[in-house]
């Protein structure tokens, strides 16, 4: 695989990367190990792992799924992403901040 500096701008992550980087902050932050979320997503702990590593590129279902196992709405998934995705564009520091309902 090329190196990623050749697939995109400098300091702009892809959607995937960004997405799974939510995932694990939320998962760290409801101090969850990867296979007991995982176990209630109904994905195996490997594809969780690559999720987070931003190494697939999931189907809606599947997001929809493991947002679900961390009790977040998809709206406030989507949005933390988006946050995330500006912070990166203007240099500042990112952080998932989400309120589970």
């Amino acid at each position: 695989m090329s190196d990623r500096s050749e697939r995109e701008p400098a300091g702009e992550p892809l959607w995937r990367e960004a997405l799974g980087e939510c995932l694990r902050e939320i998962r760290h932050e409801r101090g969850e190990k990867l296979a007991d979320t995982a176990r209630r997503a109904g994905v195996s702990p490997q594809y969780l792992s690559e999720m987070e590593r931003g190494v697939k590129e999931p189907s809606s279902e599947m997001i929809a799924a493991v947002a679900g196992a961390l009790e977040v709405t998809l709206i406030d998934l989507t949005s933390a992403v988006t946050e995330n995705l500006r912070a990166a564009q203007s240099g500042l520091p990112s952080g998932v901040t989400l309120l589970a309902a």
